[in-house]
């Protein structure tokens, strides 16, 4: 197997891997791995206790809806009170984005900061007339989108490697500009060379016997006057 072959098929399975990768790794993230409800819920209004561990915590909103138009979130107010000796969990808002299956709907609304794993009194709040069963859901996300970011590296290594191989390919396939071929100088013998020619032809006649020795001097007084 040629390098060049070598090459496109390890660009094309890295391709296909780091999409397929991508795809899988964001469902199972999103519909399997996400325990938004692991620490359990509250109805919207009311108040209940719950386990909390130590660590970050995710509060959605949770209710039924009808099609796919994605979950509003409605005026809510949260209170968490820890037990005696233990300090405030830390909230803050971080409103994340609609999951829906089937029309039962969620959506991130705080992360809670739990400083010690401890059973914490929930109280919950809010304006949720129109909304089919709300409660307040409190549990954490998935542990592995850390696999949907080695994905998407893999799929960018891929990008770039496409790239420099097309530029690559572009150079070697590029035509050579034709090579201008310079006319030959001619040569023209000036009139001395000339001269000089005529003089050894007539050198070579006198030589034979074709001309006399007076015949000789007599075209060669000729040549060399110019006549």
């Amino acid at each position: 197997m040629s390098r060049q072959r070598f090459s496109v098929l390890t660009l094309i399975t890295m391709t296909v891997g780091g999409v397929i990768g991508i795809i899988v790794s964001l469902v199972l993230n999103v519909f399997v791995f996400d325990e938004y409800d692991a620490y359990g819920e509250v109805k919207i209004p009311g108040n209940t206790r719950l386990e909390l561990p130590a660590g970050k915590v995710t509060v959605s909103f949770h209710s039924w809806v009808s099609g796919d138009n994605g979950l509003l979130i409605p005026q809510l107010g949260m209170s968490i009170f820890p037990p005696d000796g233990v300090a405030e969990p830390q909230v803050r808002e971080s409103i994340g984005s609609s999951t829906t299956v089937n029309g039962d709907a969620r959506r991130r609304v705080w992360v809670a900061q739990i400083p010690t794993a401890a059973t914490y009194e929930v109280q919950v709040e809010g304006e949720v007339n129109g909304f089919v069963n709300p409660r307040l859901a409190f549990g954490h996300g998935s542990p592995y989108w850390s696999l949907t970011w080695g994905f998407a590296g893999l799929l960018g290594a891929a990008a770039l490697g496409w790239i420099t191989y097309l530029l690559t390919r572009s150079r070697a396939v590029r035509p050579t500009p034709p090579v201008t071929m310079q006319p030959a100088s001619s040569y023209e013998p000036t009139g001395d060379g000339i001269r000089i020619e005529q003089l050894k032809s007539l050198a070579a006649l006198r030589d034979s016997g074709a001309l006399s020795e007076a015949e000789f001097e007599a075209e060669k007084r000729r040549l060399l006057d110019g006549g």
